[in-house]
């Protein structure tokens, strides 16, 4: 459990009167002056201010559930809500792409964002107003100097999300009760990315490095830098366009991609503050899933999260398990893996058994295995939460990671590789460092560096299939990229191929053979071969590919439509409220 996050929601109710969090969009009341006065009058109460801007980061409508295990699906690595056919009108639709404005989970976590952005902009607005940030000790200005740097930037994620998931929005940057009129008209995207963009310039001067301030899940410099560089990208990449109506960039994009190379370049020469972990799998084991600060600065922003209070990372997604005392069987499994993304690993790369997992935990924790398209997301999983899970509370606690530093080397090889006209020795350097800790101990086999621009970006594109798979980032990288539309049809063919044993699937195993009675999994048989005629002498055996279905393929992004299904539609609830927003993308 996270001290940070028990001392927010502790502290969070200072900021009641403050916030329109629990009111619905644009049904705001605004603070009275003496709230203001009163939360802004010392660093402890602005703290408190800024920890419950955090607070809307948590949650079931935010990244605790909604904003991290149900907006990024489908896509061609993980199927959302057991893959079961549109239409539900809610959390089945959504990963479907049949959604209409009236989707149960549209307008909640629409509602939270915006409560978070208010929230930040009370703060924005009063923590450089007050006299400790200018007449205040040296230590009283460098807190208020990070709490308002670290407003900033909460600002900016909360209304990337947005813009990333509804693409123009309506854009407020002052408190509702410094706002003439509340019923505002969408802004252009770009003009809010550059608001924010130049903001986190800002923000990233007046927070620490990580290692200057106590170890904790707060904001430090190299996370707003990298926040930037990830903001730059999607400013500088695709989207949907209203005037047009078909996914374009801009012509000045290259002006973003510089924005991102220079960033990501200086955090990586603070190595100090931001490193690999030399373990994938520690990064998830040993830091976020046993509640731990992960000591190498890999993880850069995380959400933080309460035990038994939010986030259902594995419980809704991961290996399903029972707890002592209780003889049902716990979680969901709800996010599974597409089994053609397992078999894009390499068998030597050590992501793939850490992002995908194969079995469920019986009541005495070993390993039953399941059917291949059972296959859940295994980067949350119960069986690695330390100390270990005692209640069928859904809510685990377990912390969402926003930013790692391999997400910063692969940007930077991304944006030099553009920028360059094709990769230079840095942006390979960068790209080979991702590789060589995946292929630890086979540092030999990661493979040769394409050296031309086109074949440099598509081995980008695959890595970063392969480092950040069920970690909600695949699908917005596509996106930018303008490749999801191709990205699901590639997947939807090869799942086919896989069906019908044809190449390069041919020789994979109908069954599969696994040792009952184990706490890790041990196969009988090849995964890469074809089945054993007769089964290994004490194992039990599952339908693997033999378990794959014309329904699982046709299910796949179901009703996905290009220049369309790349942005949600507004909430009929945020439209009844403000009719000056309007419904674009077609729906």
């Amino acid at each position: 459990m996270k001290t940070t996050r028990y001392y927010l929601v502790l502290m969070v109710a200072a900021l009641i009167t403050l916030s329109s969090a629990c009111k619905k969009y644009l049904d705001l009341e605004p603070p009275s002056a003496f709230d203001e006065k009163y939360v802004f009058s010392s660093v402890s109460s602005a703290t408190s201010a800024v920890l419950g801007v955090y607070d809307r980061l948590a949650g079931d409508q935010a990244y605790g559930s909604r904003l991290s295990m149900m907006y990024p699906y489908d896509t061609d690595e993980m199927i959302g809500v057991t893959n079961a056919a549109s239409p539900d009108n809610s959390s089945r639709d959504l990963s479907r792409y049949n959604l209409q404005p009236s989707n149960a989970q549209l307008s909640a976590p629409f509602n939270q964002l915006y409560a978070g952005v208010e929230r930040a902009n009370i703060c924005i607005k009063n923590i450089p107003a007050m006299d400790l940030y200018t007449n205040g000790s040296a230590d009283d200005k460098k807190q208020l100097q990070r709490l308002y740097g670290e407003a900033l930037t909460l600002r900016a994620q909360f209304y990337l999300e947005l813009i990333r998931n509804w693409g123009d929005i309506p854009a407020q940057f002052e408190p509702s009760i410094d706002q003439p009129d509340l019923f505002l008209p969408k802004t252009d995207r770009d003009e809010i990315y550059d608001r924010l963009i130049a903001d986190l310039k800002t923000a990233e001067d007046l927070v620490p490095w990580r290692t200057e301030v106590a170890s904790d899940e707060r904001i430090t410099k190299g996370a707003v830098k990298a926040l930037r560089a990830r903001m730059a990208l999607y400013r500088g990449g695709y989207s949907l366009r209203r005037e047009s109506g078909v996914m374009e960039r801009r012509p000045d994009y290259l002006t973003y991609y510089q924005i991102a190379r220079d960033e990501c370049y200086d955090i990586m020469q603070h190595r100090d503050q931001h490193t690999l972990n030399p373990s994938f799998q520690a990064v998830f084991k040993d830091g976020i899933d046993s509640y731990k600060i992960e000591p190498h600065g890999e993880v850069m922003f995380e959400v933080a999260m309460a035990r038994e209070v939010d986030s259902k990372l594995g419980y809704y997604d991961g290996p399903r398990f029972y707890i002592p005392g209780n003889t049902a069987l716990l979680g969901n499994g709800s996010v599974r893996v597409v089994p053609v993304y397992f078999y894009a690993f390499n068998s030597l790369d050590t992501r793939r058994d850490v992002t995908t997992t194969p079995y469920y935990n019986n009541a005495d924790k070993t390993k039953a295995v399941q059917t291949l398209v059972n296959m859940t997301s295994g980067k949350f999983r119960s069986d690695w939460i330390n100390p270990a899970l005692t209640s069928a509370i859904q809510a685990t606690g377990i912390n969402w990671p926003i930013i790692r530093f391999s997400d910063v080397l692969l940007m930077f090889a991304e944006a030099e590789n553009e920028l360059n006209n094709g990769p230079t020795a840095d942006a390979k350097n960068a790209y080979e460092e991702v590789r060589k800790r995946a292929f630890k101990g086979h540092e030999t086999e990661i493979g040769v560096t394409p050296s031309t621009k086109e074949d440099f970006f598509n081995a980008i594109v695959n890595e970063r299939y392969f480092e950040f798979g069920g970690e909600g980032i695949r699908k917005y990288d596509l996106i930018r990229w303008n490749l999801l539309g191709q990205k699901i049809q590639e997947a939807r063919d090869n799942y086919t191929k896989m069906l019908n044993q044809e190449a390069p699937y041919d020789k994979l195993p109908k069954y599969m053979y696994y040792k009952p009675g184990s706490t890790e999994v041990i196969w009988g048989n090849s995964l890469y071969e074809p089945s054993p005629a007769t089964a290994p002498t004490g194992y039990t055996r599952v339908n693997w590919v033999a378990s794959i279905t014309t329904t699982w393929i046709t299910n796949l992004a179901q009703l996905f439509r290009p220049n369309h299904s790349e942005l949600l539609p507004i909430p009929q609830s945020a439209r009844d409220a403000n009719p000056l927003i309007t419904q674009d993308y077609g729906y």
